[in-house]
């Protein structure tokens, strides 16, 4: 029978206090990103005493603690076999992938609080579907994983004056939020959609800095008979639950004139948007 052979093309096996060493000197890499070794144990929720072991060589980790390594450090089973540098991880996000990194990559998903707090949002803009009426809705802005997400739903009425179902799955979208040298930009879609939106916003300097301003812009075809851009005002409501319910209960197409008045004065809908 032939012996399996190790990383280095040699004909024997490899030998256990080797992969200890080389499987130590990777988590060394990979745990020198923490600050502290005490918080990464407590993510990974692996005794100290016993990550230090793996750290030094002295041992490595069963098969479920292995796993939860290498989910933790989004890298596979070879980091017991060859040197960390080398491996490609196996889901790397998008964002970061090396081909866009340095264009796209965690500089640009740095959003911080200041420049777009969490919470709930109402928003207003001037109907994609009917130039007469204005959009009012709510969405929800939140962080995970270092990113910055938003979740809302499309209006009932502009999703059926389009064909669309109008059921709560159909109308939910996602979308992620990346800095920008003046404000911020999201990239948004309904789930399994085939078309986006492009949105920009930037603070407006008010009294209780709750307001930003900016477009959004539909990827789709030009039409005589509809925008494809069109100005829009997102206002910060936070955690106020009274004002929450009250934009949750009229949201969708509503007349021009409904619409709150500074949002209407932000959204300057007697002027042509350029």
């Amino acid at each position: 029978m032939k012996k399996p052979t190790s990383s280095h093309g040699s004909d024997s096996a490899v030998d256990p206090v080797e992969i200890r060493g080389i499987f130590g000197a990777n988590l060394r890499l990979l745990s020198g990103q923490y600050p502290s070794i005490a918080g990464l144990c407590r993510e990974l929720g692996i005794n100290r005493t016993q990550y230090n072991r793996y750290l030094s060589g002295e041992s490595f980790p069963r098969p479920d603690v292995l796993h939860r390594i290498c989910e933790f450090f989004n890298t596979d089973a070879r980091i017991l076999l060859e040197p960390v540098e080398a491996l490609t991880p196996i889901s790397a996000d998008l964002l970061n992938h090396p081909e866009i990194s340095e264009y796209l990559g965690r500089n640009s998903t740095e959003v911080t609080q200041d420049m777009l707090p969490d919470g709930f949002y109402r928003f207003s803009r001037r109907s994609f579907v009917d130039e007469t009426m204005a959009a009012l809705g709510l969405v929800y802005v939140f962080r995970n994983d270092g990113y910055t997400f938003v979740r809302g739903y499309e209006a009932k009425e502009a999703m059926a004056q389009q064909g669309l179902p109008v059921d709560a799955a159909t109308r939910e979208f996602r979308g992620i939020f990346l800095r920008q040298e003046e404000g911020v930009a999201a990239l948004i879609a309904r789930k399994g959609a085939i078309t986006c939106s492009f949105n920009f916003l930037c603070k407006v300097p008010t009294f209780e800095n709750n307001f930003w301003e900016g477009y959004v812009t539909r990827t789709v075809r030009e039409s005589l008979t509809s925008q494809r851009a069109t100005r829009m005002v997102y206002e910060h409501l936070g955690t106020n639950m009274r004002s929450i319910m009250t934009t949750a209960r009229g949201t969708g197409l509503v007349p021009q004139e409904q619409l709150p008045q500074f949002h209407r004065r932000l959204l300057r809908l007697d002027q042509a948007f350029r």
